[in-house]
């Protein structure tokens, strides 16, 4: 449940090096055979000189390296089991856990006997990645409390869930997606070069800290332009004047800029760290800190219309960005300052308003889950409406004249012409020659790539996918098989796979994986499959489990290829980050089943600190989809609501679509509201999305008034992110102590 997986920097994304038109070859007559031509590629385009030295090539895969990320992935991991379980927010922090590597690396570069190297800051990134997305990815933060805590006896409930139960689980879910995202990779990394915003900003931050090298003299010049102007945004007004400047004498000048900056990031983080750390502290002690009534103690011991100052959601705040926090802003103005009063006063929700059973907390909620539905829905559809619209003339005309000019039926199914890659270009479309039949414009060759010994192999994601596939069964079926019937669980894993194609291709496009999105679709299809026999009254069980292993694999799949996206940029090796994403997932399902169950012994669940908003939706919608009844005139608002926002969600994929063609469409399109953020705003507390609101002013005003870079606040948040995740376990240990609050 994050609207936020991706980086703020969504709003106006960094953009790759634009994809230079692959080389066409036109058939003048149906015998004339193609000739190849290899189109230009962004392979390792923002590598420095040392990621092609031979002598450095190990440092693609090193023990200290997976080590370093995995340190740095349970910080990350501990931080993100405290704030999902208090909010439903995760975040992989790839841009931190790369600059964090960095830091560890430049302290102990004296000792070091190989130097380290871009390659080997991406799979630090990678690791770090991978170990701290993880009590998302298997449900630590919403599939898993709702099944513990929410779970009623008639659906089934108690529902054992030991550790030993957990690391089972994990360990099922950890993997097929990773090994899934592979095969992904050649089509939307290197043919279509999705832009992945993230991950091109992760490779951008990595080459700026390691030198900042320019692309190879060799490349497009298009590709050393854009390169350059991307690069750019990252970099201080001094380093671009340096950078920009050719004389010999001024290089080592450069190389100081970059040092002191990098030394004034690494500051900033330890600063942010240690100053949202002492406040989390200092609010163990104080919990009234949690929740400051800024506008009266009437509006805030009734209406729950508090404050929580904490300095980690402005954090999240300035790394949602600006549009997303005002979105939630007005979620949070439409559920608790106007539909919260009419139910209480109408009578619909007659308990306390705090209350999620009888209270405006829990009536609300139905509402905030018909926009989420409607926004995913709307979405999804359109990822796989859009390829036919743009691009279905064009398959047709193909395959016509690909039918008119073979000769035989097996030169129409097995003919050499559709034997290479159908480029289509996605700027000017199909143009046919004046004066001949329409004729397909093939690729014959992808365009450049990593060497071979770099790339994970055709035959080893055979052998590895089914494998993880059948651990993903046998583990569900050893952890829930008593609730969820085998077949059920298979099919619950081949919906996962297809939906995480359309995660995928949603990530590389606008920067947002909607996992949200995704495993509410699957628990609406389990919804239409009625279990039987002993397993009859455990639908909500078997829709909460379908939505998780959805979620898992469309998360996995998306950070893989988010991943090996900045990976390609930088020219590291694919086989590398897949092996270290393999290893750091399996440390992370050990790693997150063992916080987790560390935050529930430890506090009351759900309770006053840890309210797990996304465990409620979770059940919420389980019960909504197999037919229980919603509260008085719940549904009718819910339908209304439902119904604005898909109005709301088709207008915005309009503007978004037509944005680099009207400057009208690209200014209004960040103000529009969108659905996740607006329904994460209802169903969270105010005084959540006050703080958040407060980041994403701060974002404004540094990045679009100031007209500064974003690098410098997103270093801030994600020090007061980390600062306050990390201290939480001293806090942890307080509270187990049974340490007095003052």
């Amino acid at each position: 449940m994050a609207p936020d997986r991706g980086s703020h920097l969504s709003s106006s994304p960094i953009s790759p090096p634009p994809s230079p038109s692959p080389p066409s070859v036109s058939f003048d007559s149906p015998e004339q055979e193609p000739t190849s031509s290899r189109a230009r590629s962004d392979h390792a385009c923002y590598a420095s000189s040392s990621t092609h030295d031979s002598a450095l090539d190990g440092t693609n895969f090193t023990f200290r390296g997976v080590a370093v990320g995995i340190a740095i992935g349970i910080i990350i991991c501990f931080s993100n089991t405290y704030f999902g379980l208090q909010t439903g927010w995760v975040s992989g922090m790839a841009m931190p856990a790369s600059l964090i590597g960095f830091a560890v690396f430049k302290a102990l570069s004296p000792y070091l006997l190989v130097p380290f190297t871009p390659v080997e800051n991406v799979l630090v990134q990678t690791v770090a990645g991978a170990v701290g997305t993880m009590p998302l990815g298997l449900g630590f933060v919403g599939v898993m409390p709702s099944l513990e805590f929410l779970l009623k006896k008639s659906e089934g409930a108690p529902i054992d869930l030991s550790l030993w139960r957990l690391f089972v689980w994990g360990i099922g879910l950890c993997l097929f997606g990773v090994v899934f995202g592979v095969p992904l990779r050649k089509q939307v990394i290197i043919r279509e070069r999705l832009k992945f915003p993230s991950g091109t900003a992760t490779a951008l931050m990595i080459s700026v800290l390691h030198g900042g090298a320019k692309p190879d003299s060799s490349q497009d010049h298009a590709i050393q332009t854009q390169g350059t102007e991307e690069r750019e945004e990252l970099l201080r007004e001094d380093e671009r004047e340096a950078q920009h400047s050719g004389a010999p004498g001024q290089s080592s000048a450069r190389e100081q800029d970059l040092r002191a900056d990098w030394k004034r990031q690494i500051r900033l983080l330890t600063i942010a760290f240690a100053s949202s750390g002492a406040y989390t502290l200092f609010q163990y002690f104080l919990p009234i800190l949690h929740k400051l009534p800024i506008f009266g103690n009437y509006l805030a011991h009734t209406w729950q219309w508090t404050l929580n100052p904490s300095p980690a959601y402005v954090g999240q705040g300035i790394i949602m960005g600006p549009a997303t926090t005002f979105h939630m802003l007005l979620g949070a103005v439409i559920g608790w300052a106007i539909l919260s009063p009419i139910a209480k006063h109408n009578g619909w929700a007659p308990g306390d308003v705090d209350d999620w059973e009888t209270g405006s907390k829990g009536w609300i909620v139905w509402v905030s889950l018909a926009i989420m539905l409607a926004d995913a829905v709307v979405n999804l559809g359109w990822l796989l409406l859009r390829p036919s619209i743009l691009y279905g003339p064009d398959w047709v005309r193909t395959l016509l004249d690909h039918y008119h000019h073979s000769s035989s039926w097996s030169d129409l199914l097995l003919g050499r012409q559709l034997a290479g890659y159908l480029a289509l270009d996605q700027d000017n479309g199909y143009t046919p020659r004046a004066g001949s039949s329409t004729k397909p414009h093939l690729t014959i060759d992808a365009p450049d790539d990593a060497p071979p010994h770099h790339l994970v192999s055709n035959r080893s994601v055979a052998i590895l996918l089914p494998l993880t596939i059948i651990l993903c069964v046998l583990c569900v079926h050893v952890t829930f098989g008593a609730y969820i019937p085998i077949e059920l669980n298979i099919l619950a894993i081949l919906l996962a796979l297809v939906l995480s194609i359309m995660g995928v291709r949603a990530l590389g496009e606008t920067d947002l994986n909607p996992v949200s999105g995704i495993s509410k679709l699957t628990q609406l299809v389990f919804a239409l499959i009625a279990p039987t026999g002993k397993h009859a009254n455990h639908a909500i069980i078997i829709n909460l489990l379908a939505g998780a292993v959805s979620e898992a694999g469309a998360l996995q799949a998306g950070d893989i290829l988010q991943d090996l996206k900045a990976g390609h940029l930088i020219g590291a090796s694919p086989k590398a980050q897949f092996y270290g994403q393999l290893i750091g997932s399996v440390v992370g399902a050990f790693v997150s089943a063992a916080v987790y169950k560390l935050y529930i012994s430890v506090y009351t669940i759900p309770g006053e600190l840890f309210q797990i908003p996304t465990a409620y939706v979770w059940i919420f919608t389980a019960r909504l989809v197999t037919g229980e009844g919603l509260p008085p005139m719940a549904w009718q608002y819910a339908l209304a609501a439902g119904a604005i926002f898909v109005l709301t969600t088709v207008f915005r994929i309009y503007l978004l679509a037509h944005r680099d063609e009207s400057e009208w469409c690209r200014r209004i399109h960040p103000w529009i509201p969108g659905g996740i953020a607006v329904a994460v705003g209802m169903y969270n507390t105010p005084s959540f999305t006050l703080a958040r609101t407060a980041g994403g002013v701060v974002s404004l005003w540094w990045v679009h008034w100031k007209g500064r870079g974003e690098t410098t606040v997103v270093v801030l948040a994600s020090g007061l992110i980390l600062g306050e995740g990390v201290v939480s376990i001293v806090n942890l240990v307080l509270a187990s102590l049974a340490v007095p609050h003052l």
